[in-house]
């Protein structure tokens, strides 16, 4: 996980900003699944 984006998630969880959790939440799902599917391509 890119490290601005855990800095992100652990600030949204301190203040409790569910809309903040989840936008990161889906970023995170979409950045590892397009990681995964260039590696994919690469073999």
């Amino acid at each position: 996980m890119p490290q601005w984006l855990c800095h992100q998630l652990m600030k949204a969880y301190y203040k409790k900003d569910r809309r903040q959790i989840k936008l990161l939440n889906e970023c995170w799902f979409f950045y590892r699944n397009s990681a995964e599917s260039s590696n994919e391509m690469k073999l």
